[in-house]
């Protein structure tokens, strides 16, 4: 390499010409035909030419026999023609070197322009050969089609980036509703469809990089400006529930299951079947919450003189909904109801739900009955569990039964065996959390309510004491027959914070963060957090695919269908782990969003907290009349410690954002 020399290499995908300055060591300084002044490495050139420029000139003069080169070069390369050359040598299939190809493009003469212009033509037009510093190798037909589709990808995608920006823009600016931007109409729902992946996932979406260089054009830096557009187009409304997209939550049951449904619909029981003790002359009562549509249970409570005969009757989903069936493989991939302020979305079609399985006043159902005899001190003598026709007598809500508990002697005895029953879980080193639930719902008329309920009330410490032990004799019925179940277990909890339930709101609060995660195995182990020695869900087959397990196995026993294996119940607590998880994350996140949408119209209002630890330069409160977290900043430098009862101030609050702000005082 001398002094003087014109060089080319590739800037931002265009071939510029150059002038050797300077030789080093490693690097050449050079000068563009920009008049830029550049230093590289040597290997960094693409061409290198005899060709000399007087470097004694000044730079001006140089840059011009740059250009003067350049555009002598680019006018000999359009005299390249690539077509013809492939059609003459794609049967060789050999590479070519640069002075050969040279040679047939410019066969009278073959100086260090012509090579230029043939790099050149080739750089410009790469569907026929593959190019390097090794030389030409003509592609094959099927290479060349390849590499055909790639380059209308990759302009199709480049067409996508330019013109979706620009869409996107007008949409931001609220120019662009009710149709795009002329001829874009075709790609819209393909825009819509890459954004909505992007906004829904980010960096895990399948449209990431397309969906990023989209929004970087029409300059949105925050993506829930991507929201407001969805709303704009009335793809998504106001209060969208972004998680149904995310969990890709069916919402919906398919035809294939419908047909089915309606089959089942027609189906009954026989009140002569062998196999079902009839025991539809017990009087029964259902207890639920005011806005229940699905009845999976119903109570009985018999004054046997010396003893009482406790009833607990479970509606038989096993009897319609056969395993392996359209509607049970729905059910696994649901894995439970879905219960939500502003909707429910059911493991079973409603129809089904809320009709042949729903334990209704008056109507025949069949049911898996646990009849549990108690001495008069509520002590557990014996217990039986059996196939059965049931028929409920009355329906009450919670509100019912807790103004019935003092005066009416059946659910007086319920809610006393119940207590007995607590008392009898503590004494074996039960962790019992008391803490009220805050409901959030939506009203008739649209409006939002929060209020909170008192789960120590009688008719629900009956109901939730009286479903465990339930829980608790199924597993025992499985255990006793050899038979796998969904058993769950709990470990001891890492710490205690108080004995049996006399806890504070405080201690109760902040003993759930010190509970061991409960474990699901084939085999039965202890439940510390109940004090059981084995622990079974059975209760609600209609709304839960665990207890619809377990209640399969209950009828095995009975030859209503055949049981399962430890190996089958392994796989079905492996198929529901994904389901279960982002139930519980969706029914979670849905309250805490419309509880913070219900804060956001008391910015500026003083609320009672709790004070739960001290973090760095903060602390972490809870809020008592709502029963959610929040953050104080210690700008203040107040001393606080946990357990102060405090006042906050709500500063600021954004449901979509997940934002809550609060400061002392």
């Amino acid at each position: 390499m001398e002094l003087g020399n014109i060089v080319e290499f590739i800037d931002r995908q265009k071939i510029v010409c150059a002038v050797v300055l300077e030789v080093g060591r490693q690097k050449l300084r050079l000068l563009a035909e920009n008049s830029r002044e550049i230093v590289m490495a040597e290997g960094r050139l693409l061409h290198k030419s005899n060709k000399r420029l007087d470097l004694s000139g000044g730079w001006e003069r140089l840059a011009a026999g740059l250009k003067e080169t350049a555009r002598l070069r680019e006018s000999l390369a359009g005299q390249v023609d690539i077509q013809e050359l492939w059609e003459v040598l794609n049967t060789e299939q050999e590479w070519i070197s640069l002075h050969t190809m040279t040679q047939l493009c410019f066969p009278d003469a073959a100086d260090g322009d012509h090579e230029s212009a043939v790099i050149r033509a080739f750089f410009r037009n790469r569907h026929y050969f593959k190019f390097n510093q090794e030389g030409f190798l003509p592609l094959s037909e099927a290479q060349m089609t390849q590499q055909r589709t790639q380059a209308e990808a990759a302009a199709r995608r480049n067409r996508l980036i330019e013109r979706g920006g620009e869409w996107l823009k007008r949409l931001m600016t609220g120019c662009g509703i009710g149709g795009g931007p002329s001829g874009l109409a075709d790609e819209e729902a393909e825009l819509i469809a890459i954004l909505k992946s992007y906004y829904l996932f980010e960096k895990e979406s399948i449209h990431a990089e397309l969906g990023k260089a989209i929004t970087a054009r029409a300059g949105v830096g925050d993506l829930e400006k991507l929201f407001q557009v969805f709303v704009r187009l009335g793809i998504w409304d106001t209060n969208e529930n972004i998680d149904l997209h995310r969990y890709d939550v069916p919402t919906d049951f398919s035809e294939e299951v419908m047909t089915l449904t309606r089959a089942l619909l027609k189906s009954s029981v026989a009140r002569s079947d062998h196999k079902r003790r009839d025991i539809t002359d017990l009087r029964m009562i259902t207890i639920d919450g005011q806005s229940t549509l699905d009845f999976d249970d119903a109570l009985s409570i018999e004054d046997c003189g010396e003893y009482y005969l406790l009833g607990v009757h479970i509606a038989d989903v096993g009897h319609f909904v056969a395993d392996g069936c359209t509607i049970d493989r729905e059910a696994v991939m649901r894995g439970s109801s879905i219960y939500m302020p502003d909707r429910r979305i059911p493991m079973l079609p409603p129809e089904l739900a809320e009709g042949q399985c729903s334990l209704r006043v008056g109507e025949v159902r069949p049911g898996i009955s646990t009849m549990i005899r108690l001495s008069r001190n509520a002590d557990i003598e014996s217990y039986e569990i059996f196939p059965s026709i049931v028929r409920v007598t009355d329906q009450l809500t919670y509100y019912d039964a807790n103004v019935l508990a003092e005066g009416n002697k059946e659910i007086a005895t319920l809610a006393n065996i119940a207590r007995k029953f607590r008392q009898r879980r503590l004494g074996e080193g039960a962790v019992h959390i008391s803490l009220p639930e805050v409901n959030v719902w939506i009203d008739e008329t649209g409006e939002l309510i929060v209020n909170k309920t008192n789960r120590e009330s009688p008719a629900r410490l009956l109901v939730s004491e009286i479903m465990i032990m339930a829980n608790w004799l199924v597993a025992e019925f499985l255990i006793k027959h050899g038979l796998p179940a969904i058993y769950r277990s709990q470990p001891n909890p890492r710490e205690r914070l108080f004995k049996e339930n006399g806890g504070t709101l405080y201690q109760n609060w902040m003993q759930r963060k010190f509970l061991s995660r409960f474990v699901l195995s084939p085999q039965p182990e202890r439940h510390s957090g109940l004090g059981l020695n084995a622990y079974v869900t059975a209760t609600s087959p209609i709304r839960k695919y665990f207890d619809l397990v377990t209640q399969r196995q209950i009828r095995s026993v009975y030859g209503l269908n055949s049981a399962y294996g430890s190996a089958d119940i392994e796989k079905a607590i492996q198929l529901l782990e994904q389901p279960m998880s982002a139930v519980i994350r969706l029914q979670n996140r849905r309250k805490r969003y419309w509880l913070l949408k219900y804060l956001e119209k008391r910015i500026g209002q003083k609320e009672e907290a709790i004070v739960l630890n001290k973090r760095k330069g903060a602390y972490l409160a809870l809020m008592t009349d709502y029963m959610i977290e929040c953050v104080l900043p210690n700008s203040s430098g107040v001393n606080l410690k946990p357990e102060d009862l405090i006042q906050v101030t709500i500063q600021h609050v954004d449901a979509r954002k997940d934002i809550l702000t609060v400061y002392v005082g």
